[in-house]
């Protein structure tokens, strides 16, 4: 995989389509909702670090395989080595967090504090890197998608007692997330995204392949545990997260995680519909609150579209 050539860099279409890049990633968002619900579905023996080393593998797989057959696959640059290493550590790290956390959580509380913790966590990493402050329009839609989630965690399941352990484990796959989208952002401009995700995911699932070898395997050749996989490899992953590193090309790191909240209100809604978690009326509230936000900072990526279009 050689040297990117400026054919092959992300730019034009991408960098000027902020409004592209708002539904993108909250589709992307759309689809990683269903991911805790994938999970409550799984047969017995599922456990986290297989289930997310599963998900890995297959989800890495299908993006090499659609890297390759574009001829997107080229030699990251020597710089870049290190940071692509790092994503695919954090994306290594959020799959078991995310689904212990999930489990011990709930899917409901757990996707929504694990993704509510994400945008605080991205803004504090573009700071600490000497970035100015990401505006007060994030800062406002991150209060209200932040204080959404509370609602939606506060309430959820019937107001009762929150597992503590796996409240942390929650927010820990969102700093993991949250980390793995500021460390992307620096190479979605130099790599197209099928390329970036695949060599990402590749690596990250090396990093969780020898979760399979140590615990319990029988699920994994049931139907159900098959089809969970597939999903979870297919649609909430390669499709996902192609939608994802697509959008993040014309969206700040810390916009771009606040918008991925679609993915806590879908959680919660299938969470709901499907697996017969109680959401009151105040949790409604809450997922209300998020889809503000998600509304906020929509409006203000179109109107740095705009400002830029008339410049």
């Amino acid at each position: 995989m050689g040297a990117v050539s400026q054919e092959r860099v992300l730019r034009g279409g991408a960098a000027s389509e902020p409004w592209g890049g708002v539904a993108r990633v909250v589709g992307a968002g759309l689809l990683w909702g269903t991911t805790g619900t994938a999970q409550a579905l799984a047969p017995p023996g599922t456990y986290p670090l297989g289930l997310g080393a599963a998900r890995l593998i297959v989800g890495g797989g299908a993006l090499l395989a659609l890297a390759f057959r574009r001829g997107a696959l080229s030699r990251p640059e020597r710089r870049d080595w290190m940071r692509i290493a790092l994503a695919a550590a954090c994306m290594a790290a959020y799959q078991p967090l995310f689904f212990a956390g999930v489990g011990r959580a709930g899917v409901a509380v757990g996707t929504l504090v694990g993704l509510g913790s994400a945008p605080v966590v991205a803004g504090l990493l573009d700071g600490l890197r000497g970035r100015r402050w990401p505006g007060g329009r994030w800062t406002v839609a991150t209060a209200l998608a932040i204080v959404g989630c509370a609602l939606l965690a506060g309430v959820a399941e019937g107001g009762g007692t929150t597992d503590p352990v796996g409240i942390a484990l929650a927010i820990g796959a969102g700093a993991a997330y949250a980390s793995y989208t500021v460390v992307n952002k620096e190479m979605v401009a130099r790599y197209r995204p099928e390329a970036l995700t695949a060599i990402t995911f590749a690596l990250a699932a090396l990093l969780l392949s020898p979760a399979l070898l140590t615990g319990p395997r029988e699920w994994l050749v049931q139907a159900r545990g098959v089809a969970v996989v597939l999903h979870l490899g297919l649609v909430a992953t390669a499709a996902a997260y192609l939608l994802f590193v697509r959008g993040l090309a014309s969206l700040p790191a810390p916009t771009a995680t606040t918008l991925s909240l679609s993915e806590p209100v879908t959680a919660a809604v299938l969470g709901m519909v499907v697996l017969g978690e109680r959401l009151t009326a105040l949790s409604w509230v809450g997922a209300l609150a998020v889809v503000a936000a998600i509304v906020v900072l929509a409006r203000a990526e179109g109107s740095r579209a705009d400002a830029t279009h008339r410049t």
